[in-house]
């Protein structure tokens, strides 16, 4: 077996996620909550990513990312709509890689592989979040020519708020 040039690039691949990937995804997932100090946050389990991803009516996909063999990180994405634009777009929920394995390019390439699925696609834009304090991902999509969305405020409803409000719970005591 020949040795690698010290510095050669390492060999990334980028694949669809199968069913057992599930345990690694999940793993990703655990790892990405510590990374944004969320871990209690994760009530996902084996049986909600296979459902998700990988059930008869999952709306989800995920990539996974491998550098040198190892597996390294994952993606989450699905497809929105835009009535604006008439046709859908791509979001990015989740991109995560290890810390191990970064400055490798792998974020890159994924992102890369997820603009090409929406090019693909025909999708009218390709989005996703950060967290305002998580200053080197801004930078580095400010460095592929991603802009922020200053004037959107993103609101979210969850857990016993969702419940009371859809009307399928009892309002909290007084």
């Amino acid at each position: 077996m020949e040795a690698q040039p010290k510095n050669a690039a390492p060999a990334l691949e980028i694949r669809a996620a199968r069913v057992g990937d599930v345990p690694l995804i999940l793993g990703f997932i655990k790892e990405l909550a510590a990374y944004e100090k969320a871990e209690r946050e994760v009530t996902a389990t084996e049986a909600h990513i296979r459902q998700s991803l990988f059930g008869e009516e999952a709306r989800a996909r995920a990539l996974v990312c491998s550098v040198d063999g190892v597996e390294a990180g994952f993606a989450v994405y699905f497809f929105n709509y835009s009535t604006w634009q008439g046709r859908q777009g791509l979001y990015l929920e989740d991109l995560y890689v290890s810390p191990a394995r970064r400055s490798m390019g792998a974020g890159k390439a994924m992102l890369q592989h997820l603009a090409r699925i929406a090019v693909a696609n025909d999708c009218g834009r390709f989005e996703w979040s950060v967290l305002d304090w998580n200053e080197p991902a801004i930078r580095f999509y400010r460095s592929i020519g991603a802009v922020p969305m200053d004037e959107w405020v993103r609101y979210r409803l969850t857990g016993p708020a969702l419940a009371q409000f859809a009307g399928m719970a009892p309002p909290p005591p007084a």
